[in-house]
């Protein structure tokens, strides 16, 4: 059997995570990539000892390819991913995987009358640990779920973040995905947002969150490009749940190499290891052996959070979120 196929739209910083993940699975195998920049694809391919594309229609049309990765800027990703499915592709898209909800909706539609996987990019519920600690809550074996945090403080200087929205949409897109699939859904919340240490641009660098879920069980995120945290057992990157009977945490600090990564001053192990999980999990969807632990009817509900969450921190009130 073909290993799986797979082109990239798009071959920035993430690219490299992708293209790690692909090469250490038996069953996959980087055909080639598109970027709107030459220079970038000639140097990425050569990297990656694949094929440069002239367009991303050629790189659709090649029936060498069986699956896209959309991994561009997220104003292009409803016309890269339709592009894709259109063609006849699986595709696995980056978060945020939309604009808005009519965006994601749109490549929902598309994969269902298509008969495609369209997979968002929610990679850190492919991880073991949140995979347990899921289990665990459906097992009622922590009890009544009382509390649940999400936090994010990792560094990041200016001319990285001005590539982003602001922290609430390019972050906490990974916080409202994981507490959907761990905890469910939030019915309401407040937000809160700051600019603290930029200079040029208006992008918040700090945002947090409070929201009550359908369980009635009370949630908190943090998401800030502000400041690394130094502290003992420090919050980098944190999701815990606390029960009546039980307690999970996840920590990036437990596996943590002394080098530098792209952005990051060290390299936090568990990010490139979910991605790889991820696209294993791809993989085998594709083959028809599974189905994505996350939809893109999880990315519409991820959305309308994120959504909330600029709205209350725009307004200083609370949102109460109909699904």
């Amino acid at each position: 059997m073909k290993p799986v196929r797979i082109g990239f739209i798009g071959a920035g910083i993430i690219s490299d995570l992708h293209a790690e993940g692909i090469a250490a699975h038996p069953d996959a195998q980087l055909v080639g990539l598109w970027n709107r920049t030459p220079a970038r694809a000639a140097e990425k391919s050569h990297l990656f000892n694949c094929r440069a594309y002239d367009s991303p229609e050629a790189l659709v049309a090649d029936p060498d390819i069986d699956a896209v990765f959309v991994l561009t800027n997220l104003e292009t990703h409803r016309k890269y991913a339709l592009l894709a499915l259109e063609a006849g592709k699986h595709v696995l898209v980056e978060k945020p995987v939309g604009a808005n909800i009519g965006e994601i909706q749109d490549l929902d539609h598309a994969a269902k009358k298509a008969g495609l996987i369209c997979l968002p990019g929610h990679n850190y519920i492919y991880e073991q640990t949140l995979i347990r600690s899921r289990e665990l809550v459906q097992q009622g074996k922590l009890g009544k779920l009382v509390a649940a945090y999400v936090l994010y403080n990792i560094h990041h200087p200016e001319e990285v973040a001005a590539l982003y929205p602001g922290v609430i949409r390019q972050i906490m897109t990974h916080h409202a995905y994981i507490l959907l699939f761990l905890a469910g859904k939030p019915v309401s919340l407040s937000a809160m947002k700051a600019t603290l240490h930029y200079d040029e641009i208006p992008q918040e660098d700090i945002a947090m969150v409070n929201l009550r879920l359908e369980s009635g069980a009370l949630a908190h995120f943090c998401a800030s490009f502000a400041a690394d945290d130094h502290a003992a057992d420090p919050w980098t990157v944190m999701i815990k749940l606390i029960g009546t009977e039980g307690s999970t945490r996840y920590s990036y600090r437990d596996w943590v190499e002394l080098k530098p990564g792209a952005v990051h001053s060290q390299t936090y192990s568990a990010y490139p290891g979910s991605i790889a999980n991820e696209i294993a999990h791809f993989i085998t969807c594709v083959r028809g052996n599974a189905q994505p632990l996350s939809t893109l009817s999880d990315a519409i509900a991820a959305q309308r959070i994120v959504e909330a969450c600029e709205q209350s921190a725009e307004s200083g009130r609370n949102v109460e979120i109909e699904y």
